[in-house]
């Protein structure tokens, strides 16, 4: 995995359009709070994987997911959803864990985007995430050298 994550590194985070510090500041600042809004979002298909189907049908139905592939997409929500939740502790004290679980989150919500046929949304959606993701690489920290 280190192979891809340089390789994303070289064009996400080097060859890429810079952000101003400023703006990569506020980034590590508020994304733990929209990881822990898209977790939040995501009950409804958690709840629908626990036999609380009610609750989560509806949304399901709207997100245009049915049939066979509903099980398939719902697993695949849980893994980044699972990332997400291993991933905030490490991005509210901006530790490498926490950015590669974020990392990883990214790359298992474009598998499931991939898997649906959801081409708009995977493009989109993984250009956009690795651009920030490598962005502010540089602000997260090996724990033993986390700054509180």
């Amino acid at each position: 995995m280190n192979g891809l994550e340089n390789w994303l590194a070289l064009y996400f985070g080097e060859k890429a359009p810079q952000l101003p510090p400023k703006a990569k500041e506020v980034i590590v600042k508020i994304a733990p709070w929209l990881v822990l809004l898209g977790i939040l979002l995501s009950l409804p298909a958690i709840l629908s994987l626990l036999g609380l189907g009610t609750l989560g049908a509806s949304w399901m139905m709207w997100a245009g997911v049915t049939g066979g592939s509903y099980y398939l997409w719902l697993i695949l929500m849980v893994a980044v959803v699972v990332l997400e939740v291993i991933a905030l502790p490490g991005l509210f004290h901006r530790t490498r864990k926490g950015w590669l679980f974020a990392f990883y989150a990214v790359l298992v919500s474009a598998v499931q985007n991939l898997v649906m046929m959801n081409i708009g949304a995977l493009i989109i959606g993984l250009l956009i995430g690795l651009y920030f993701l490598f962005q502010v690489r540089s602000h997260y920290h090996s724990a033993s050298t986390s700054t509180d």
